[in-house]
């Protein structure tokens, strides 16, 4: 069947029985022989004021409380700032500490001003520790100033979809017109994880860096005590002024999958995160729902991406797929794609994958997603990124650029 043959206006819907099924039961092996209503999860309950569960790998939220109540989030903040200086800064690169820096208030690595630390090393620091003198030198080495940096941090928030967070400092420290969401914090959280620096520093228990002001080394030990309390737990970040009380972000692996919890103003929670993590690997597992160039049934195309999403018990049988065709002379499909295959679960778009013809080369390359899909994306943002990826995959190839 050729593509002109497939031709409607902007796209053909796929039954689940004759496409998602079938790209299911065809490529990895999934038997959708008793098709059964979506097992509803046993209530879960914390402490928190503000609370929420994310799958990192997909972005699916899966448990949430006041999750989009704006709240103060003290040292979670410097999630953001890690990640930003991870990005935009040189890690190999020498901060030197200003007086502003080694007089910040709260909690300090006990910088001295004039002293000077690789970026990297700042970074675990600040993490560990979660040093305010850290956040500082770390934000006026990266952004100029604290101002700059800030713009930063809030132009990434931006860019990741946060909307109810905007930052003011990069430390956490109590300031009006500070905040953030539980919400927002795990799928920031889930964002920093994909990188491979951020989730070293979060995940290490105890780091040692050079000190030049005595003749032993600094040493730094992680304030999370999850990496402790809970079985693969790797990260993420504590935190606590008077105004926010009790913050926590926590990670943890479990079969490949890797869940992410954040409380917000909640007096129990260790033993909260502990109850979450539990109950998120045992109510939602990481399914392949496709694979990078796994055929379509029906069409000459194949998706050219996996697609991996958190499902419950029966919610499997409840997918359902659309594949939108390009129209030839477009941009798009001057670069290579034949259209996107998108997924919805009760009516709501959860992801997508470009698709390209069967025997096309780019179903060879090395995917490179720059976020996890999330049961936020719609129709015209998974369209945007299909472009962009398109783009970015085509500049990669011709400069050489690696994955």
């Amino acid at each position: 069947m050729s593509l002109l043959s497939l031709r409607r206006p902007h796209f053909r819907r796929l039954s689940i029985a004759a496409a998602a099924l079938a790209l299911l039961a065809g490529a990895i092996g999934f038997q959708p022989a008793a098709v059964s209503a979506a097992a509803k999860p046993e209530p879960l309950g914390t402490h928190a004021r503000g609370a929420a569960l994310i799958d990192v790998a997909s972005g699916r939220v899966l448990y949430t409380k006041n999750g989009d109540e704006p709240m103060r989030i003290a040292s979670l903040t410097k999630i953001m700032t890690a990640i930003v200086a991870i990005e935009q800064g040189d890690l190999n690169s020498k901060v030197k500490v200003s007086a502003r820096a080694a007089g910040k208030e709260g909690s300090s690595i006990y910088l001295r001003a004039g002293e000077e630390m690789k970026l990297e090393d700042m970074l675990y620091g600040l993490m560990l520790r979660s040093g305010n003198d850290a956040a500082t030198a770390v934000a006026e080495h990266v952004g100029g100033t604290v101002e700059g940096f800030v713009k930063l941090m809030n132009e990434k928030a931006e860019w990741i979809g946060l909307t109810h967070t905007q930052f003011m400092n990069p430390s956490g420290l109590d300031q009006d017109g500070h905040y953030s969401t539980a919400n927002d914090l795990a799928r920031l959280t889930a964002y920093a994880l994909h990188n491979p620096t951020f989730a070293q520093i979060v995940k290490t228990r105890v780091k040692k860096a050079p000190n030049p002001n005595d003749p032993w080394d600094y040493e730094w030990t992680n304030k999370n005590k999850m990496l402790a309390l809970y079985e693969g737990a790797d990260g993420v970040k504590t935190g606590y002024t008077k105004a926010a009380l009790r913050c926590l972000v926590s990670s943890a692996t479990r079969g490949g999958q890797q869940l992410a919890a954040v409380t917000i103003n909640d007096s129990d929670d260790w033993s909260d995160h502990r109850s979450m993590l539990d109950w998120g690997f045992k109510h939602y597992a990481l399914t392949v729902v496709a694979k990078q160039g796994q055929p379509i049934s029906g069409y000459p195309l194949a998706a050219g991406g996996t697609f991996r999403y958190a499902l419950a018990d029966g919610e499997a049988a409840e997918l359902r797929s659309k594949l939108t065709l390009i129209e030839p002379g477009s941009t798009r499909y001057l670069l290579g794609e034949r259209g996107t295959l998108e997924w919805e679960l009760a009516g709501r778009t959860i992801g997508s994958v470009p698709v390209y013809e069967t025997g096309s080369e780019r179903l060879q390359w090395q995917e490179r997603r720059p976020y996890p899909a999330s049961d936020r994306t719609t129709g015209a943002a998974a369209a945007g990124y299909s472009f962009r990826h398109s783009l970015q995959s085509v500049v990669r190839a011709l400069f050489g650029g690696g994955a």
